[in-house]
């Protein structure tokens, strides 16, 4: 049997022209190029976007860039479900990105936005998932200024997949490398980890719990404001998602050639998190989050840093919880509440699927 096969049209260029109110589910043809899809386009999607997106009658966007240098990164959001206590998939897709181009050292400037929809899937849903976007971008203080839409059969996508790229200007004031960690840096993390992975897997599982678990899904910009109002050195960021902090401290290990030692009871983990975790038999420190952070600062500006944090709520319960040592026989430990220093594996997968 043939497959029907996969329609799309690019959003950048469309005439207006109202969708009809009948239409309460995406269909094939929305995506085919023709009546159907101008009027998602003019009707749903550029409406939905708002302030946040740049209209175009081109196929392409033109940007004018303030340096010869630019910071890019794209990703695809596959979360299941969709809407998720603390976030839904279109505040993910925004939140990861940009955050990506923040703990590179980058300014978040532009974004693509494509949306992949699945037939029959509920133009009052998407409405909804693109006003997330909406926000999100606006509080990111990022524009979308191209994207594409593209309709699948029935089957063929769970609902909607959504890809972003973004693109950033680098900070002047940041030099990032984990390559040059020194022994004696203090290690921050800038608030309760483990969040994120243990919301979705409660919603998706359908747990129960109450209250239900809360994902840390926002944006890192503000905390990276403040760390470069107060002039802080920092050696490394890095957003601790799939993995968790165990895996960002096994990156870094591998290409410090150091070895990095948390301190167990000065680790930030919400009770909910911790005794869901327990319950299931999971561990925080492979649990990801997607608006929390890990980065590394010389001794004597560590608490310059966490100071600079706590002026923000999403970074408010940033600590100190371990440092980089020379290299020994583990990359990375963790020293227990009894005094025990033990090495954390790095993790091979992931506690949970389809986390973002």
């Amino acid at each position: 049997m043939n497959k029907r096969p996969m329609t799309d049209n690019s959003w950048t260029g469309s005439c207006p022209l109202p969708l009809n109110p009948q239409d309460k589910i995406i269909t094939l043809a929305h995506g085919e190029g023709g009546l159907l899809t101008r009027q998602l386009i003019e009707d749903v999607i550029l409406p939905g976007l708002g302030k946040a997106a740049i209209s175009s009658q081109d196929d392409a966007a033109v940007i004018d860039l303030p340096q010869n240098r630019i910071h890019f990164s794209t990703d695809s959001y596959v979360v299941t479900p969709l809407f998720f206590p603390g976030g839904d998939i279109g505040s993910l897709a925004i939140n990861g990105t940009v955050n990506d181009l923040l703990v590179s050292g980058a300014d978040p400037q532009w974004l693509t936005l494509s949306l992949i929809i699945e037939e029959g899937f509920s133009v009052k849903v998407l409405s909804d998932i693109l006003s997330s976007i909406s926000r999100a971008a606006q509080q990111a203080e990022i524009k979308i200024v191209t994207g594409d839409t593209k309709v699948v059969p029935r089957g063929a996508a769970d609902g909607l997949y959504i890809n972003t790229t973004g693109v950033g200007v680098p900070f002047s004031s940041l030099q990032l490398d984990p390559h040059k960690l020194q022994p004696g840096d203090q290690l921050i993390v800038t608030g309760s980890i483990g969040r994120h992975g243990i919301a979705i897997l409660s919603a998706r599982e359908e747990l129960g719990f109450e209250p239900p678990p809360q994902s840390d899904c926002q944006s890192l910009r503000e905390p990276v404001n403040k760390l470069l109002l107060a002039g802080v050195s920092i050696r490394a960021m890095r957003d601790a998602t799939r993995g968790g902090l165990a895996t960002v401290l096994h990156e870094w290990a591998a290409l410090s050639g150091k070895s990095l030692t948390i301190d167990e009871e000065k680790l930030p983990v919400e009770k909910q998190t911790q005794s869901v975790c327990e319950l299931l038999g999971l561990d925080p420190f492979f649990s990801a989050c997607e608006g929390t952070m890990l980065l590394a600062v010389a001794k004597e500006e560590a608490d310059i840093a966490v100071q600079a944090l706590r002026e923000s709520d999403v970074s408010k319960e940033a600590t100190i919880i371990g440092e980089v040592q020379v290299r020994k026989s583990a990359p990375v430990t963790i020293r227990r509440i009894l005094g025990i220093e033990q090495p954390i594996d790095e993790p091979i997968g992931s506690q949970f699927p389809r986390i973002c």
